[in-house]
């Protein structure tokens, strides 16, 4: 039930719903003027104040681009990843591409308040889009979507404390953002040996791969059922907990069953990791992954840092080396081509163990630093998130100023 004072309506009764259009590429006059032109790309929960292509006037006039005023909200109506269903407000005169609807508020209704809203329900319009077959959302499915409606005096208070929160959010996300630069250039000026922790200057050392580390070559003979898999930001990863399922085949006999501690690289190129990612197992005491997976661990009786290691084939470093001998001809579906005998022949630049582990526990303190940043944005986030669901659907009021009316 909605409080007193608010009604419900749809979205076609509080707003005019249309689309932008694309000039004709082969015509050069109609490209790279002055007139902003928003693709789905750009639409991510934001406001638009510019644009990565710019139109002429010639190609608005002659193409069904139109121009929308600042305060219309951009929904992005097409996309299989995340881009269908997310909503941006233009903080600017600008047009767009036909993928975007665009969403004219009537007087009484406030952008803010409808941009928090849609935000707010982002899995709900975008489940929309597979009701049919081409699994779009479209104008006439919007214009469907049911909408409270609050006295506007209370839309725009509503709309302040959130845009509060999301300034709190922009401001963790950018103290984030700055400490993983320092932390990524901090770390790979140590890896590399290119700066040495104050009261060290002995020379670090070229090693063979095989050197430092064996194959492990074990099979899951014990049955064990936990199937892992690479995330670039979650490491080695139950596939249960990953996918909320299993993937992987029934049969698992024939998988390399990984110990914690050991490590295993994915030879699949992806974003961040050009050459493949290599990751420890961390998380679980034991686990098994595809025999695609090339799967090693530090040899019994060396003296060596588990951190350090970990924390070099992070940071790249072996992505020169794995490059050199990674056939290009040959790879198929993101499948780099690497030799296992290649793989243990590549060269370490390495320091003595003292020293790894001295630059291990530097790391690691920037690292749990990361961390605790990453959780109070992961907290703010949940918060809002809360505050929305009370907000949004009136089951929380905002107190007006005394100046201001509900009614």
């Amino acid at each position: 039930m909605l409080p007193d004072g608010w009604h419900r309506s749809t979205l076609g009764e509080i707003a005019r719903i249309t689309s932008g259009g694309t000039p004709d590429r082969s015509e050069p006059s109609y490209w790279g003027g002055s007139v902003p032109w928003v693709t789905t790309g750009e639409i991510q929960f934001n406001t638009i104040t510019d644009t990565a292509e710019k139109i002429t006037e010639a190609g608005l006039k002659n193409s069904s681009a139109k121009l929308f005023p600042p305060g219309t909200l951009l929904m992005a109506m097409y996309g299989q990843g995340k881009t269908r269903g997310q909503v941006a407000k233009l903080g600017i005169e600008a047009s767009t591409n036909q993928a975007c609807a665009a969403i004219l508020l009537k007087a009484g209704h406030d952008p803010d308040f409808y941009f928090q809203y849609f935000t707010f329900q982002y899995d709900a319009i975008r489940e929309l889009g597979n009701a049919g077959t081409q699994q779009n959302l479209s104008g006439g499915i919007l214009k469907g979507v049911g909408v409270p409606v609050p006295p506007i005096d209370e839309q725009r208070r509503v709309a302040q404390v959130l845009g509060a929160w999301d300034e709190a959010i922009i401001k963790a996300e950018r103290l984030l953002l700055a400490s993983r630069r320092r932390n990524k250039s901090f770390g790979t000026s140590l890896l590399s040996g290119r700066r040495q922790l104050r009261g060290r200057s002995d020379p670090w050392r070229y090693i063979d791969f095989d050197q430092m580390f064996e194959r492990v070559p074990r099979k899951n003979a014990t049955g064990n059922d936990n199937v892992l898999t690479i995330s670039g930001e979650h490491g080695l990863i139950s596939q249960r907990d990953f996918f909320s399922k299993s993937v992987a085949s029934a049969d698992l006999s024939g998988y390399t069953l990984l110990h914690r501690g050991d490590f295993a690289y994915n030879k699949s190129y992806s974003a961040g990791y050009p050459m493949g990612a290599i990751k420890p197992l961390l998380k679980y005491d034991a686990g098994v992954v595809s025999s695609l997976y090339l799967c090693f661990r530090l040899r019994a009786g060396v003296d060596a840092s588990f951190d350090f290691f970990r924390h070099y084939f992070e940071s790249g470093l072996l992505n020169e080396g794995i490059g050199g001998i990674a056939q290009e001809g040959a790879r198929n579906h993101g499948l780099l081509n690497v030799g296992i005998g290649d793989f243990f022949k590549l060269r370490l630049h390495v320091p003595e163990a003292d020293e790894q582990r001295a630059i291990a526990i530097a790391l690691n303190t920037s690292e749990a630093e990361e961390q605790l940043q990453l959780r109070r944005l992961g907290a703010l986030r949940e918060e809002k998130l809360a505050l929305m669901q009370q907000l949004l659907t009136g089951k929380r009021r905002v107190r007006l100023p005394a100046t201001e009316s509900t009614g």
